[in-house]
């Protein structure tokens, strides 16, 4: 299991090998999570992506990160055009964005809470959600998740939802 720590801060400026975007399966970046990486990466970020797709739901593509810190930006489809999701789609989209940091060699990962912007899902439900993926995540790379919730309200949610397993 990779050791998982959980920050209130911008996911865009995560010190770390690659940032997950909380994407849609057409992987156009409007506002949100995508919207912050688009604006501090720079258009070219979205650029590939959406060359790139559209991917089904679920799924995951890696992009380079432009000006960001990260050396990738994973784009996880945890909703599609509608911009509806659930929490099945926010497991395999959790599932998949770590697939692909494995592939990558990346050894940390930033995520955002997917599927809780514009796609309206619980906090509460969605960090249950993905702290189970990254505790039962299991392959060679991957060391570090780090949740990087941008709210207070959703960096407690997180918080609480660990059950103090985490890095402080």
């Amino acid at each position: 299991m990779p050791e998982i720590s959980i920050v209130q801060g911008d996911i865009a400026e995560a010190d770390c090998e690659a940032v997950v975007n909380a994407a849609n399966s057409h992987l156009w970046m409007g506002s949100g999570v995508a919207g912050a990486i688009k604006r501090k990466g720079g258009v070219e970020i979205e650029a590939e992506a959406v060359a790139r797709g559209p991917i089904p739901i679920g799924a995951a593509v890696a992009t380079g990160a432009g000006h960001l810190r990260a050396r990738y930006v994973i784009h996880a489809a945890a909703m599609g055009p509608d911009l509806q999701t659930d929490a099945l789609k926010i497991r395999d989209a959790t599932s998949s964005a770590l697939r692909v940091a494995e592939e990558l060699g990346v050894r940390s990962v930033a995520f955002p809470a997917l599927g809780t912007g514009v796609g309206g899902f619980s906090v509460a439900d969605c960090a249950r959600v993905m702290l189970d993926v990254v505790r039962h995540h299991r392959g060679e790379h991957v060391r570090a998740v780090m949740f990087v919730l941008f709210g207070p309200a959703a960096f407690q949610e997180f918080r609480t939802q660990s059950e103090g397993n985490v890095q402080p």
